[in-house]
């Protein structure tokens, strides 16, 4: 989840009259955009980009080794969700992590792209292509 999709869901619920949701969203949201830092600087790209809405996107796709038109198809209901999964797989398998892990980044994101950021894992490449070589 980028920094701008997570900070309008928390809007939206804060918007039901649910404040103390958004205290809390927006700390997972903090987790989630710090460990993005460190996926990103594994990756060999500036973490602070992970701080910059949309373009975190663009830069997630770049580092596993997607078509940057895909970050169109986030906009788009429900196609936002296979699209969200296609990416997360892709992001655990450039870390040399299996389908277990992209279950826990799609239901833990908040707990998981800060273990792959700052944890021991390493960027293998996009969709972990230096595995393979």
């Amino acid at each position: 989840m980028t920094l701008a999709v997570a900070l309008a869901v928390a809007f939206a619920a804060a918007s039901k009259g649910s404040g103390g949701n958004l205290t809390l969203t927006i700390g997972f949201v903090a987790l989630e955009v710090i460990g993005l830092w460190g996926v990103f600087a594994k990756s060999g790209r500036p973490g602070w980009w992970a701080l910059v809405p949309v373009f975190d996107l663009f830069v997630l796709l770049r580092v596993v080794g997607r078509p940057w038109w895909l970050a169109v198809l986030f906009f788009v209901p429900v196609v936002d969700v296979v699209v969200a999964i296609v990416v997360f797989h892709a992001l655990a398998k450039s870390f040399g992590k299996g389908v277990a892990y992209t279950v826990g980044l799609l239901v833990l994101g908040f707990v998981f792209v800060p273990v792959l950021g700052f944890g021991s894992a390493e960027y293998l490449g996009p969709g972990g292509a230096a595995a393979l070589d």
